[in-house]
């Protein structure tokens, strides 16, 4: 397995507004897929930084005619992002894995942690970005051992509920774009309300994403 780790900024609609309201966000972009030229990359960023910062921030997003179906859950966003331009969502390879979601700082600047068990396919999605973009530092590329993942990692620190909450989430397809089931559905196969199951789902993300950011800071 190959690591590449990377740290870039270009014209995006998170990193952009990072800058400007100096918040942080952990994301990453779902089936990215392309339609008569236009880009659609569905995603989920979670937001780090003074309520009211991020409050505006999600206010100014909502008014980017490149931004569609955005829903709002704690701090939490779902959103699908279009372009005509080329983004580094654009050259994601499904042949790749995120290591770690994608971190973006106050600065704007994006922290990329990605794996494949091939060499060239890390290299030819750093060369299809620097076509594109002209800010970007290749922090390194190394061949690694797969031991662990973000969610494995994180999930024995969450209670059951929380556990079996975010892996039915997960497993059900509700994170994908589109959504393959409903909150409705989920707490039903918990046997539980929905204000309960969502809240357990909640607790989860706010204690699994924030914490993912660690070893960036």
């Amino acid at each position: 397995m190959w690591l590449l780790k990377l740290r870039l900024k270009h014209d995006c609609v998170i990193g952009n507004r990072c800058e400007k309201f100096k918040i942080t966000t952990t994301g990453m972009p779902f089936n990215v897929y392309i339609e008569k030229g236009t880009a659609y990359s569905p995603q989920i960023q979670t937001l780090q930084g003074n309520e009211k910062d991020i409050s505006t921030f999600i206010i100014d997003l909502k008014k980017d005619p490149k931004i569609s179906n955005l829903e709002r859950e704690g701090n939490t966003v779902f959103f699908i992002e279009k372009r005509t331009d080329k983004i580094p969502a654009t050259f994601y390879n499904p042949k790749l894995l995120f290591f770690k979601p994608v971190f973006v700082d106050t600065t704007g600047y994006e922290h990329w942690e990605l794996t494949s068990w091939n060499k060239s396919i890390l290299t030819d999605f750093i060369n299809n970005l620097k076509q594109s973009i002209n800010l970007i530092e290749i922090k390194g590329i190394q061949q690694i051992k797969l031991k662990d993942i973000y969610y494995p990692h994180l999930l024995p620190e969450l209670t059951e509920n929380q556990k079996r909450a975010i892996e039915l989430a997960i497993s059900q397809g509700f994170y994908m774009w589109p959504k393959k089931t409903s909150l409705g559905k989920l707490a039903k196969q918990m046997k539980i309300s929905v204000p309960t199951y969502r809240e357990h789902l909640k607790k989860a993300e706010e204690k699994i994403v924030p914490n993912l950011t660690n070893s960036l800071k």
